[in-house]
Order: C-alpha cells, then sequence, then structure tokens
C-alpha cells in the first residue's frame, strides 16, 4: 500500500522586519527560498487515496455486523491503467449471452498480473452450496492461528474431503468445531466478507453470498496482506488444486488444458427455486503469464448441466477479455 504523506506545519516562516543591506537581503531571500521549497514540493503531491470497491445494492445487515474490510484485501493492487475501456463491451456480452440463458449469474473477476479487474451483477445473493466448505475451513485455520495451534489430525483429513471431494459430512464435522454459524461470521468479519450470511442451525449450504465477496476470500488466500498466515494460505490452496478429477469444471475454463488451478465448486437444486439449481465455482487460475481470481455464482438453472455450461463460458470469456486488454495495452505502449 503507498504511504500517505503528513502534511507539514503551514506556519509562515517570520521575516525579520529589516533584514539588513542588499547583499544580507540576497542571501536572506535565498535562505527563504531554500526553506519554502520542501514545503511546495510536499503540498503539491499529495497521495491520492487507495479506491475501495462499494456495492451499490441493498444488502440486510449481516450477522453479526461486519466492519469495513481493509484496503489491502478489499481493493484491486493500485496500477498506472488507461481507463478501461473492456468494461462496457464485456457488458453488453455478458448480457446478450445471459438474455438467452434461464436463469441469474453474477461474476466478479481479478488479473493480479494487471491489476484489471470486472464485476457484473453484483447486486446478485445465492446460496453458496458446496463452495462455503473453503470458507469453513479458512474460519478453522484463523481460529487455530489464534490459540497458536496446528490443525489436528482429523480436522486435516475433514479439510481434505471437504475440499478436495467436497464430502458433507466432513463439511459438517468442520462446522460444528469451528462454532457453526457464528464462528463463520467472526472469521468473515475478520476477512473482510461484507455481505455473506451463514445459514442456520447446520445447514451451511444454505449460506447466501456475492460474487464479490468470493473474491475477498480468494484474495484473502493470495494476498500478503492476508490475516491467514502464509503457510495456511497455501494448505488451503493445495487442497484446491487436487480437487477430484469429475469436480475439475467451473472457473477452471478461464485456462487453457494444463493451466495452473486451485478451485472449489457447489451445486444444488432448491427447493425455494423450484427444483431448479444454483450452481457455483471459485478459484484461481493461472495461464499464460496471467493469473486470475475468479468467482461465478448462480441460480435456477434447469439441470446441474445448464449451469455448469453457463458458468465455463463466462469464466472463459472473463479471462479473454481481460487478457486482451493487457495486450492492447502492451501494444500502445
Amino acid at each position: 500500500m503507498p504511504c500517505r504523506l503528513t502534511r507539514p506545519h503551514s506556519r509562515r516562516p517570520v521575516v525579520p522586519a529589516n533584514p539588513g543591506p542588499p547583499e544580507h537581503r540576497r542571501s536572506f531571500r535565498a535562505a527563504l527560498v531554500a526553506a519554502i521549497a520542501p514545503l511546495v514540493v510536499l503540498t503539491s503531491s499529495g497521495v491520492p487515496p487507495v479506491p475501495v470497491p462499494v456495492d451499490p445494492s441493498p444488502v440486510a445487515a449481516a450477522w453479526p455486523p461486519s466492519p469495513p474490510p481493509s484496503p489491502s484485501l478489499a481493493s484491486p493492487r493500485k496500477t498506472n491503467l488507461p481507463r478501461p475501456s473492456y468494461r462496457k463491451p464485456l457488458t453488453r456480452a455478458l448480457s446478450r449471452y445471459l438474455d438467452d440463458v434461464p436463469g441469474q449469474l453474477a461474476v466478479a473477476i481479478r488479473d493480479l498480473s494487471t491489476g484489471r479487474s470486472f464485476s457484473y451483477n453484483r447486486g446478485l445473493r445465492t446460496a453458496t452450496a458446496s463452495i462455503v466448505k473453503v470458507n469453513i475451513v479458512v474460519a478453522l485455520l484463523l481460529q487455530a492461528q489464534r490459540r497458536h495451534r496446528r490443525l489436528t489430525g482429523w480436522e486435516r483429513r475433514a479439510a481434505a474431503r471437504a475440499i478436495k471431494v467436497s464430502d458433507n459430512a466432513a463439511a459438517s464435522a468442520l462446522w460444528a468445531a469451528i462454532g457453526g454459524a457464528f464462528g463463520l461470521a467472526a472469521a468473515n468479519s475478520k476477512l473482510g466478507l461484507r455481505s455473506t450470511r451463514p445459514g442456520p442451525g447446520g445447514a451451511w449450504g444454505s449460506t447466501t453470498t456475492s460474487a464479490a465477496d468470493q473474491l475477498r476470500l480468494l484474495t484473502a488466500l493470495t494476498s500478503a496482506d492476508s490475516p491467514l498466515s502464509a503457510q495456511h494460505r497455501r494448505y488451503v490452496l493445495r487442497l484446491m488444486g487436487d480437487v477430484a478429477p469429475e469436480q475439475s469444471w467451473g472457473v477452471s475454463a478461464a485456462g487453457r488444458k494444463g493451466a495452473d488451478v486451485a478451485l472449489k465448486n457447489g451445486w444444488l437444486p432448491r427447493e425455494r427455486d423450484g427444483g431448479r439449481w444454483t450452481v457455483n465455482s471459485i478459484g484461481r487460475v493461472r495461464d499464460r503469464g496471467h493469473t486470475y481470481l475468479i468467482a461465478v455464482i448462480s441460480r435456477r438453472h434447469g439441470s446441474m448441466g445448464a449451469g455448469v455450461k453457463a458458468v465455463e463460458h463466462v469464466s472463459a470469456l472473463m479471462a479473454e477479455a481481460l487478457s486482451g486488454a493487457a495486450s492492447k495495452a502492451a501494444a500502445k505502449r
């Protein structure tokens, strides 16, 4: 984070009533200019504040109330990029595609290599389904850090099963271990998540979230400013990089075959949506010199397959647009 310069005291230099003969006046003026010059430089070179993205949609108050996230986790890396011209065309392309796709979808992406970012449909909230398992494991690790202890053998086995094969029993055991909804909310307050509301009782899959919050969670897994230790960040990403092959769909479509991918998916037919499917995917994709953090959430698909197709199409479109924007910017230099 750039340092802010402290404005110097604005006391004016005291000018003697009679500075003396001409030669003394010239030396006095030179000394006065030398004294004032640093003040002019400091006061004319203020550092602009780091922009913090604001979610404009009204959101019910989270429980318990969460403080605003720290700028290091909530904001993309500051860069000297030209005004992003890719956003409007990309929004139009997404809208055209989704007009023909039943259901609703939101996406948030950040390219850590360039600082470029994009979001769409920021007001959408969906059930997390199984992507919350990453959040649960992170909450467990934060509690372990606070108590200065390592995970026990069964906690490590449960974490591995919850993320790598999406085991529900393992997730339920970890949910109880962190203190359920209260434990998850406490962790999310520390992580700076703004609109993630834990599911009631043991219904961890009914936790609701936004794409922006899932991007914040991914940032906590990749940023040196994260409250999670470097060792624990690597641990979670290793688990996400070793998911069962049949569960490696989703944001992985942002990279070519063989790309370095760490992800977690969630899928669930919801009774309140008439049995239609919620399909979500979050992860980090490294490919062709770019490192993308991508979160795609969606709901009300006619089938799981339809949801997967939409999530993958959007993930590929996002990566192509951001890498294309980077290439155009480089060509103009």
